[in-house]
């Protein structure tokens, strides 16, 4: 049975985001076979949250993966983002905390998410000293140059803050 529920889950995972229908249909099965499976249920809120936007819904299968896994490495960055997007600052600042606890997950990425978080609650300084903390954690070069043009990023905004001010 396990094998099956895979088959369905990598079928679904490979057709995300290119054909929604296919994905979900997949997904369904999957979660026939077992409806607790973690990845499966965090693939589904993945569809809720980035495509369909519908965040209430997300973060209800993020927390049935969650309670069904609380050590996967996997989903805290995408139910992270979810809580971004639907403005639950704290639920974000609380699981990005336990994140950071989680033994093989990537710090840089979850620092990361928590830099933007800083931002969208208007701590830009707090933000861009999140962003050298993230580059400690950092081991390729796509992360590297993702930090440079986000640490840009940040300083243009501080320095449009102060021409208003001014």
């Amino acid at each position: 049975m396990n094998l099956t529920k895979n088959k369905y889950y990598f079928e679904a995972l490979d057709h995300y985001p290119y054909s929604i229908p296919d994905c979900v249909e997949a997904l369904n099965y999957a979660l026939s076979y077992d409806p607790q499976d973690a990845d499966s249920l965090c693939l589904m809120a993945r569809v809720y949250s980035e495509i369909l936007k519908d965040y209430n819904t997300a973060k209800a299968y993020f927390e049935e993966a969650m309670k069904n896994d609380v050590t996967s490495i996997s989903i805290p960055h995408f139910y992270i983002k979810c809580l971004l997007y639907n403005e639950d600052y704290e639920e974000a600042e609380k699981l990005i905390a336990y994140s950071l606890t989680l033994k093989g997950i990537n710090k840089a990425d979850i620092l990361f998410l928590r830099s933007i978080l800083k931002e969208r609650k208007g701590k830009i300084k707090k933000a861009l000293k999140i962003l050298s903390e993230v580059r400690e954690h950092s081991f390729d070069e796509g992360m590297v140059y993702q930090l440079e043009d986000r640490k840009k990023f940040l300083k243009g905004k501080i320095s449009r803050k102060k021409k208003k001010k001014a």
